[in-house]
């Protein structure tokens, strides 16, 4: 029995589910009614500022590295530790607790999430050394894994696809922007002139986590039960997913200041390593998936923890989304980062004066999300998505070439704006996107992995541009005759300017290859927002995805090879009609 899928391949409401999940007995109800206007505020309000404190401890954090750097003596190339400790734990286990919001209960999960957002941020200010503060804000990312994939399958569940759905998820993501400025600026203020400085905004995000929970108890309904027959968990590919990438993460974001660099051997080690065990990951993942394993039940054969045939939805288009966010993120956080490091590092402003400087962020990002949830259901997905993109690669672009001398105006403040855009456009498209897509469910799974991407994103980029910076600014510093030391401190102004703006230029590009990639390959999505129309007709599924599901279920060389020969023609004209 086949999915129903519209023009642009999209999963529809009165889809039937495949055999293989009807065997294990999925809940196939989609018939779900729309929330009372006090439920539908009371509901997205509370997921929005789980999402909001996510953002606000990241962007507060980042305001506040020059000042943690040199209060805990911690080199500013180590600095990014305190951001990637953080998205490490969060990045590397959404998936595990996005299946375990599916399966137990999404309420519960997002209660345990808030309650190790607040308890650790609480721990954070009470941390005197690097790394104390980057363990406990490791543990600190445990809850933002649970509550952000739990929040994404609370608002999938509830409203049905229509208007009400895409302004709740376009809220939601309001939480990303709406945070990063929040946190910037309270941040600023608190870590200027609170008594505590840095360490208040920790208190702050503690106490916001308080009544996150406390809304969530009052507001949140309890979930149903799963009416998954089989409710195992496949522990095996939550240990393969979760050290795997725990390990490539930590490579990324070590590499560069291990004691030989990228040719240390516990770099080069761990590297191999993460790689095979992520590997395995998703080599077990098809094995568990293949009708011939489901129809036997072995205590050794659970459900699969993520499901291949997933990344073929809509003709392979949710991996091409999940490529995008990744991009986009690279180039989101790395321009953040970077530009408050120029502000205060470079132009030594107070954190004050650098907040002042990112507050644009606020405003731009609200507009964009009343945008986004009045015409998500008439502008393609492909226009939305793109532009977005394309906007944060510019604000890389215009810091790139920024001339010190010249007023805000000119450079910080376009570029501020700029750059919420690609967040605002892809978090609030991509989440409507991805839930469009994903069966009830799979709804937290695959809000999971759409954040899974994000943050993985983040740390690879925030890697990606530290070693260009590091490189650039030695490089430059000799040209000058200048042999930095060990923390850079001695480099030459002209040299340090270099490498900030080579850090930009690479924002550049990570920004244009997101733009590139969704003009590409989501051409002819149309909406991902509105009203969904239901067409259940066997007929409109495309040869291509019936091509695509039996590669995944029986893995033949020959269908394999046909699809990728097909896939690599629709490339080819794609990139003539773009060209």
């Amino acid at each position: 029995m086949g999915k129903a899928l519209d023009s642009s391949g999209l999963c529809t409401p009165s889809e039937p589910i495949p055999v293989s999940d009807k065997q294990q007995g999925y809940d196939v109800d989609l018939t779900v009614q729309p929330p009372s206007a006090f439920k539908a505020i009371a509901l997205t309000s509370v997921c929005t500022l789980s999402m909001l404190i996510v953002s606000v401890t990241t962007s507060s954090s980042q305001i506040s590295l020059p000042v943690v750097g040199a209060e805990l003596g911690i080199r500013e190339d180590q600095l990014q530790w305190i951001l990637s400790a953080y998205a490490l734990s969060s990045g590397c286990l959404l998936i595990p607790f996005g299946r375990l919001a599916d399966l137990y209960g999404r309420r519960m999960i997002f209660l345990v999430g808030c309650v190790f957002q607040g308890a650790f941020a609480l721990g954070c200010g009470f941390a005197n050394d690097l790394v104390t503060i980057s363990v406990l804000r490791g543990f600190q990312g445990l809850g933002a894994a649970a509550t952000i994939p739990a929040s994404l399958g609370i608002l999938a569940h509830a409203f049905p696809p229509g208007n009400a759905r895409s302004l709740a998820f376009a809220t939601f993501s309001a939480g990303q922007p709406l945070g990063a400025g929040l946190g910037f600026a309270i941040g600023g203020l608190l870590t200027e002139f609170a008594r505590a400085t840095w360490r208040s905004m920790y208190f702050v995000v503690a106490g916001l986590s308080v009544i996150c929970i406390v809304g969530a108890v009052l507001l949140v309904e309890r979930d149903h039960p799963s009416t998954e027959q089989d409710k195992r968990v496949d522990w095996l590919g939550v240990v393969l997913v979760t050290v795997g990438l725990t390990l490539v993460v930590f490579v990324l974001s070590d590499g560069e200041i291990a004691p030989r660099q990228w040719s240390t051997s516990y770099i080069i080690a761990l590297l191999v390593v993460g790689v095979i065990l992520t590997v395995a990951f998703f080599v077990w993942q098809w094995y568990l998936e293949r009708p011939s394993v489901r129809q036997r039940h072995s205590r050794w054969t659970p459900p699969p923890l993520m499901k291949i045939s997933l990344w073929c939805r809509g003709n392979g288009r949710f991996a091409a989304m999940q490529c995008i966010v990744f991009f986009l993120m690279c180039a989101f956080q790395s321009w953040t980062m970077w530009a408050v490091l120029y502000y205060e590092s470079y132009q030594h402003y107070s954190p004050v004066l650098a907040m002042i400087r990112m507050l644009p962020m606020i405003p731009a990002g609200i507009l964009c999300n009343v945008f986004i949830g009045l015409l998500v259901g008439k502008i393609p997905g492909v226009i939305i998505i793109a532009i977005g993109c394309l906007c944060t690669g510019i604000a890389g672009l215009l810091f790139a070439v920024i001339n010190p001398a010249a007023t805000y105006w000119a450079f910080g403040f376009p570029a501020a704006v700029l750059t919420v855009i690609g967040a605002d456009f892809v978090f609030a498209g991509g989440s409507l996107f991805i839930a469009k897509l994903a069966f009830p469910h799979e709804q937290s799974l695959a809000g999971g992995l759409f954040q899974t991407m994000a943050q993985l994103g983040t740390a690879f980029g925030l890697s990606i541009t530290t070693i260009v910076f590091d490189r650039v600014r030695a490089r430059e510093s000799l040209i000058y005759g200048v042999v930095i030391d060990s923390e850079g401190s001695n480099a030459p102004r002209e040299a340090q300017l270099h490498a900030y703006q080579a850090a930009q230029w690479t924002v550049l590009g990570f920004g244009a290859l997101a733009s590139l990639i969704a003009v590409v390959f989501l051409r002819g999505v149309g909406v991902v927002g509105g009203p969904h129309k239901p067409n259940p007709s066997e007929d409109d599924k495309s040869e291509n995805e019936k091509t695509m599901t039996t590669a995944v279920e029986k893995f033949d060389f020959t269908t394999i090879f046909t699809t990728l020969h097909h896939h690599a023609r629709l490339v080819h004209f794609h990139i003539d009609d773009f060209n």
